[in-house]
């Protein structure tokens, strides 16, 4: 089975993954008790994980453990530092780290974000999947998911769900 890097990720209806001071509150209006809209299932299927360092640190800020410390996670920083467990800083070519992460054996590889990365990877055309969910709300300014300045990729939906709390899970292939 070849290894897909695949976009597992939520944003606001008009397309922002964070309010600007990276407030993620917004979040929180499609919480429900026992529905993680198929993230575990998802995280099922992955053994390696792609994270900006901005949104590792965001998600260390809000007094959470960082929660791919059971896989291969890469951090990407300009900043070399040693690693905790399976969390490796990577300051190298994030191309040159997907082509040597798809090279090996192994389950998918996900990316956690955040829009620098997501840029970075579409720029040169390495994401093979998304899944995008929307949620019901316009926050009108933030973080865009999608930045400009990267080349046109024509997307094949393959499913969307809709969820009680309003939000819409889309999945694409390339």
């Amino acid at each position: 089975m070849e290894r897909k890097v695949i976009l597992y990720i939520a944003m606001s209806l008009d397309g922002y993954i964070a309010k600007p001071d990276d407030d993620l509150g917004f979040l929180s209006i499609v919480e429900k008790e026992g529905e993680d809209y198929g993230y575990s299932d998802f995280v099922s299927t992955v053994d390696a994980v792609i994270v900006g360092r901005k949104t590792y640190d965001k998600v260390l800020s809000m007094g959470f453990d960082f929660p791919h410390s059971d896989k291969d996670a890469y951090i990407i920083t300009r900043t070399p530092r040693e690693p905790i467990g399976s969390v490796k800083f990577y300051t190298g070519s994030l191309p040159a780290l997907v082509a040597d992460l798809k090279a090996k054996q192994g389950k998918h590889i996900f990316v956690d974000g955040g829009a620098a990365i997501v840029h970075e990877l579409l720029k040169h055309d390495l994401i093979d999947e998304f899944y995008i969910s929307i949620i019901p709300i316009l926050l009108g300014e933030g973080i865009s998911l999608f930045k400009n300045g990267r080349p046109e990729l024509k997307l094949k939906l393959m499913s969307t769900k809709q969820f009680e709390t309003g939000l819409a899970q889309l999945h694409y292939v390339r």
